[in-house]
């Protein structure tokens, strides 16, 4: 087990960031951290790297508890915060230097990093000179200098353009292929795209942990159907499992059923039963986005 959270929790004052936090994380999981602002992913990062401690609860990183065996904890986590640090006016090669002697690092581990992260073409500027899209790929060789099994990375695409979000969710992606990746982000995008389970706090709670392909696959299923003429709502009623329906343009409706069997053959029917043909028919599945809000609005409003 790369990583077990166990009722963690923290607190700022009168205010719970963390509350009874619990999970575990498998070696060579991509893991998607995601939350409102002020959900708690920070703090729980900060736990986890050791630099701030839990009021309650234990933590264990590669077996290490994160409050007794803090030097064991930070030479097996490689850590990428929000708001990266670093010296501008030193150059890429002399910043990675700097930081190698502090991980007692073999220096030819530098040049393994710079070519791991596709940092080549500007290994020889300044840090001050990069594109945020480079300074984020320093701070990430700087993260694996020290060759850790865990890599924690507090909202690593942030400010990121469009281009510099497709590289640096590759390289994300290829770092997941050797070690543990647990990371925070805002952008549902990149959980689709990089991670293969998702967990999402929400004031401090855990209110979902699943692997990603199950966490879409349980929810409503929506059905986009185009009929060749008007159809009366309560004719729609009766086909089973059907929860919602929205008469979206002239006689194109969209249909949530609480099922996961595909329910395109039952609209088939419906339609022949009534007279009527599909012209269009198609599966319109919720992303994670729209997963996301539903699940963080259910628990708002039931506190």
């Amino acid at each position: 087990m790369s990583i077990e959270v166990k009722d963690i929790s923290k607190s700022y004052g009168e205010q719970k960031a963390l509350d009874t936090v619990s999970f575990t994380i498998n070696k060579g999981e991509i893991v998607g951290f995601l939350g409102p602002n002020g959900a708690g992913k920070s703090t729980l990062m900060k736990i986890l790297t050791t630099y701030l401690n839990a009021d309650e609860g234990t933590a264990l990183v590669n077996g290490s508890n994160v409050n007794d065996q803090q030097k064991a904890v930070q030479k097996s986590v490689g850590y990428l915060p929000e708001h990266n640090p670093m010296y501008l006016d030193l150059y890429v090669r002399e910043y990675l230097a700097f930081n190698a002697d502090i991980h007692k690092t073999p220096k030819k581990r530098i040049e393994e990093v710079i070519q791991l992260t596709g940092l080549t073409p500007e290994a020889g500027k300044k840090i001050g000179q990069l594109s945020k899209g480079y300074r984020q790929r320093v701070g990430i060789a700087t993260a694996l200098l020290h060759d850790p099994e865990v890599l924690i990375l507090d909202e690593p695409t942030t400010g990121l353009d469009p281009n510099q979000l497709v590289e640096i969710r590759e390289l994300i992606k290829n770092i997941g292929k050797d070690k543990t990746v647990f990371l925070s982000t805002h952008i549902m995008q990149e959980v689709e795209a990089i991670c293969d389970r998702v967990i999402i706090i929400n004031n401090g709670k855990v209110v979902t942990d699943k692997k990603l392909e199950n966490l879409t696959a349980e929810n409503e299923q929506i059905i986009e159907v185009a009929f060749d003429y008007r159809v009366e709502e309560q004719l729609l009623k009766e086909i089973p499992h059907l929860v919602e329906y929205v008469n979206t343009f002239d006689f194109t409706w969209e249909l949530t059923f609480s099922t996961s069997e595909d329910m395109r053959p039952a609209i088939f029917d419906f339609a022949h039963d009534n007279g009527l043909k599909t012209l269009q028919l198609n599966h319109k599945n919720k992303n994670l986005e729209s997963l996301f809000m539903e699940m963080t609005k259910k628990e708002e409003e039931e506190e």
